[in-house]
């Protein structure tokens, strides 16, 4: 869907800061459709500038009530009219009036009655809204309907004193809420004029099992949550007195409520307040889930990584006791794997999340690896580019395996010449790219990585391809040997 300034670019002298007003409203207008029973049109008029007469009008957003069915069964986005084709739109921008005694116009099978708001920000008319709605439907009102429409028309009053939106709330409004979750009223005193039927719902839910008209909202909140959720008395009589703006959450063991305190003016007097509430019992319970969930899983890796660096103490000392040199370096070896899952656990035992931030890993390998080193005082190490974080899926073999082949760098190539060794990393949209370069010995003339006896080359390839699915290659130049792992993300 094209975004609002695009209707409006090149077509409109309203200014940065006025677009972004309209933007507030659009994004908080779905209350006023579904409060009017309406469909809404949002015009912006066409003309040079802000001193000139519009020449018409183009529709910039348009939005359906989730309450009653749309009167237009296509958008009207980047429609235009004429001055004139619709004197209720150019009355409302004429004379900065809410226009509604019209009368019903016919519209396919149904007679539809158009009201017109400008909308008004700091004293100038930037916009008007057209609300249009079935007048069969209005004959007979519910009592829902009546307090619904009602409350429409004070907030549609509020568009036209440029009070609503609410100015620096936008925040507040996500999740977006919804009348038809719950609704009630309140007068200048805090006490509740009207529930609606879902509003009562909720608060039965809470344990509360009178009527709600009649009784002081925050008294009632008070009587129903849960004392260690319960703010002190002062707090929440402020927060639901309906004096400002405010999100309230109250909570027992029968439930969780969300409420959205919307204060309602007119003129410079408030008149009282609208409460949007929202049953978030069953969210709040999945919440705490993948609370508890988390906590169990990053304790589980915490664990491991004890367990893991319990073996690696106990085959640490079984390989000082051992006399055979060969046997001794191939226990200090699986050390040096084990630590590496190891690293990987303790990561995914500490952080906030799923993931693994692997470029931190990384560079611990290189320390660790660089402190088994004979030269490690000699040898410059530089790593470039970044991977990112990585399912802990990837980020286990793939520490095993970059382990190896920086140890065999280190062992087999630099041991006996060189002094650098360079690690590049490099991640695309679905592939990351690693790349090992040392300066030592090369590789021997007949070398062949499938036929390779090494034990930590084997290990790389079988990781590589089982596990990463990905590929490996190893070739010396005369200058340099490059280990090149390519795998998918």
């Amino acid at each position: 869907m094209p975004a609002l300034e695009e209707f409006i670019r090149g077509r409109s002298p309203l200014t940065s800061e006025q677009i972004y007003r309209l933007r507030e409203l659009v994004a908080d207008w779905q209350l006023l459709s579904d409060l009017s029973f309406a469909d809404l049109i949002l015009w912006v008029p066409l003309r040079k500038d802000m001193k000139s007469w519009p020449t018409g009008y183009v529709a910039v957003a348009h939005i359906r009530p989730m309450t009653a069915a749309t009167v237009f069964a296509h958008d009207v986005l980047g429609d235009e009219i004429q001055w004139g084709d619709r004197p209720h739109i150019d009355q409302a921008l004429s004379s900065a009036e809410i226009i509604r005694d019209t009368v019903p116009e016919r519209f396919g099978e149904h007679m539809i009655k158009e009201e017109t708001t400008p909308v008004i920000y700091k004293e100038e008319v930037i916009a008007v809204i057209s609300r249009h709605r079935d007048s069969e439907l209005m004959r007979q009102p519910s009592r829902l309907e009546l307090n619904y429409r009602e409350i429409a028309h004070q907030l549609y009053r509020m568009v036209a004193e440029g009070k609503f939106p609410y100015h620096n709330a936008s925040s507040l409004f996500d999740p977006q809420p919804r009348v038809g979750d719950g609704l009630l009223r309140l007068d200048i005193n805090g006490v509740i004029t009207y529930a609606s039927p879902n509003a009562r719902s909720a608060f039965g839910r809470m344990g509360w099992n009178s009527a709600l008209e009649g009784e002081t909202l925050h008294e009632v909140a008070q009587q129903i949550t849960s004392p260690q959720n319960l703010a002190h008395e002062e707090g929440l009589r402020v927060q639901l007195s309906g004096k400002a703006i405010r999100r309230v959450e109250m909570e027992n063991a029968g439930g969780t409520i969300d409420l959205l305190v919307l204060p309602v003016s007119q003129g410079e007097d408030r008149v009282g307040a609208l409460i949007l509430l929202q049953n978030v019992t069953e969210l709040r319970r999945r919440e705490r889930e993948l609370v508890t969930k988390d906590a169990t899983i990053r304790e589980i890796h915490h664990r491991v990584k004890n367990n893991l660096q319990t073996v690696s103490a106990l085959l640490r000392l079984q390989s000082r006791r051992i006399d055979d040199p060969a046997a001794s370096a191939a226990l200090n070896e699986a050390v040096r794997r084990i630590a590496s899952i190891a690293l990987v656990h303790e990561t995914l035992s500490s952080g906030s999340d799923s993931s693994v931030a692997f470029d931190d890993v990384l560079d611990r390998l290189v320390t660790h690896s660089l402190d088994l080193s004979s030269r490690m005082n000699e040898l410059v190490i530089t790593r470039t580019g970044f991977l990112g974080s990585l399912d802990p899926t990837i980020a286990t073999p793939l520490s095993l395996v970059v382990t190896e082949l920086i140890h065999n760098a280190l062992e087999h190539g630099l041991e006996k010449g060189g002094s650098s060794l360079e690690i590049s990393l490099e991640r695309t949209a679905d592939s990351a790219h690693i790349s090992i370069i040392d300066d030592g010995v090369g590789l021997p003339a007949d070398f062949d990585l499938a036929t390779s006896s090494n034990l930590g080359l084997q290990i790389v390839r079988t990781l590589t391809e089982n596990e990463l699915k990905g590929e490996l290659i190893l070739e010396s130049t005369e200058d340099k040997t490059t280990a090149r792992l390519t795998f998918p993300i």
